[in-house]
């Protein structure tokens, strides 16, 4: 391959099969993924109303085992690692030294020495070079499991009733000492368990990026077509589809959570994301970006950061990032995410924009959409919850 070449997209073990199904195949992060099969409005309100299939196998998949694994997690990461108990997950990142956001993740503490950190496609190899170098010192050892899993998500309202009809006795089971101790019914939501679905020995996680119920399944790459024929089967009479990153991105942003890009970057640290709450400063022993995190928090203590806030449109034009936030003629903020929102039928946005403006119903905001000023209002996220 000469050096002018594009280095080669990475393909899942549902590569083929996607392309059986008629996908539309896009490049993200190295990775030749399903964009959409179809219609991604259709996926996309599937997901809303019943359930949707997605390979997510792209994502980076980073054991962290030995004695001192939860007191290396602890000093490598923003977050209280050691407090996490076996069979629960956390939501956390990973900061440079000046606090900037590496990468946001899930830890899930799968027994008691032994983690799995789930890193963002984009960020992986990142996220594993900056624990591997963390890991100086500690008695624990870092592995780079990306090609030992496939990863497929069922996601939405039926979630639950498609996976348990596919389960041994109606659930995935966690057994110790012959006596199951937990099952689907009972896994809590950021909870994981070892069980098989369809006959496929399974990480069952209750996680997703959608803003639905749904469970995301950590599997060998060979199994991964077996277990997506036998969910597809299942789910079919409760309207499950198979889905694309497009409408992925359509639901994160109707339930406001971040993508790393765009609502988070290195430039960016947790204070200013709006998401210091995963820092966790009364925690044992020091971690890597505390003092520049302290400061990010007593700055924003002082004089607010812009704030990230939801916009809705007036109008039919959408925004996208990168458009000029504007106010009284002059930019006032940026938009990071924007997209038509199938669920609320007209254009959102989650922007910054400065904490003057960032109330909820402030008047007279707009975008700057290719020099016209769209108006928008400014709301409060998410744009969707749904009911528990």
């Amino acid at each position: 391959m000469s050096s002018t070449e594009p280095p080669r997209l990475r393909h899942t073990a549902l590569d083929a099969l996607h392309r059986s199904l008629g996908a539309t195949m896009t490049d993200f992060a190295g990775w030749d993924m399903p964009l959409r099969y179809g219609s991604e409005r259709d996926e996309h309100l599937a997901v809303r109303t019943g359930a949707g299939l997605f390979d997510l196998s792209h994502m980076g998949e980073i054991t962290v085992t030995g004695p001192q694994a939860a007191a290396l997690l602890n000093y490598a990461l923003v977050g209280n690692i050691a407090t996490v108990g076996p069979g629960r997950a956390r939501y956390t990142m990973i900061c440079r030294v000046d606090g900037g956001i590496l990468d946001d993740l899930i830890v899930y503490r799968l027994a008691e020495n032994e983690y799995l950190v789930v890193a963002n496609a984009s960020n992986a190899q990142a996220v594993l070079d900056a624990l591997t170098e963390r890991a100086a010192g500690f008695d624990a050892e870092v592995r780079d499991d990306r090609d030992g899993y496939a990863l497929l998500a069922v996601q939405g309202p039926e979630s639950l009733a498609v996976l348990k009809s596919l389960s041994p006795k109606h659930s995935a089971s966690l057994v110790q000492g012959g006596a199951p101790i937990a099952d689907l019914d009972g896994l809590k939501y950021y909870s994981v368990l070892s069980g098989t679905v369809a006959g496929v020995p399974a990480l069952i996680a209750r996680t997703g990026y959608t803003g639905e119920d749904g469970f995301e399944l950590f599997v060998a790459p060979g199994d991964a077509e077996k277990l997506w024929q036998a969910i597809t089967e299942a789910g079919a009479p409760a309207g499950l589809v198979p889905c694309g990153l497009s409408c992925r991105d359509t639901l994160r942003l109707e339930a406001g959570m971040p993508l790393y890009g765009h609502e988070l970057s290195l430039a960016l640290t947790p204070f200013d994301a709006g998401l210091g709450r995963v820092v966790k400063f009364d925690k044992e022993g020091d971690f890597v970006g505390r003092e520049a995190l302290l400061a990010a928090a007593e700055h924003a203590a002082a004089e607010p950061p812009r704030v990230l806030v939801g916009l809705v449109a007036e109008g039919r034009r959408v925004p996208r990032a990168g458009y000029a936030v504007v106010a009284g003629g002059e930019v006032i903020g940026e938009v990071t995410s924007g997209a038509p929102s199938p669920t609320l039928g007209k254009p959102i946005a989650m922007a910054y924009v400065d904490a003057a403006h960032a109330a909820p119903g402030t008047a007279g905001v707009a975008v700057d959409i290719r020099g016209n000023h769209e108006p928008y209002e400014v709301v409060a996220l998410p744009f969707y919850q749904r009911q528990k």
